[in-house]
């Protein structure tokens, strides 16, 4: 049974990241949308933690863009499409409020 964890705060405001981090399964995937997506400005802690779990990945497009954050390589750029595509294809969505 997979999840898509949906993260959409600053991982500089919370601890809501490191939570999140500690639950993923191996078969579970993380969005970072919204302030969350500031998590892959290369040489931050939140950057190489995620970097360094080899975790599946995906950021909103649109607010990466927003925010000019580039998208690291190992992590997917989505739409709003293919979020709704994610979220489909997963058992469960859990959006880390």
């Amino acid at each position: 049974m997979s999840t898509l964890h949906v993260l959409s705060h600053s991982p500089f405001g919370d601890d809501r990241l490191t939570s999140c981090l500690r639950v993923i399964g191996a078969d579970d995937a993380l969005l970072l949308c919204g302030d969350a997506v500031y998590a892959l400005q290369p040489g931050t802690a939140p950057f190489t933690t995620l970097q360094a779990r080899g975790l599946k990945l995906y950021a909103l497009d649109e607010d990466a863009r927003a925010r000019a954050i580039a998208i690291a390589d190992w992590a997917e750029a989505v739409d709003y499409p293919a979020f709704v595509e994610l979220s489909v294809h997963h058992d469960k969505v859990n959006s880390w409020l």
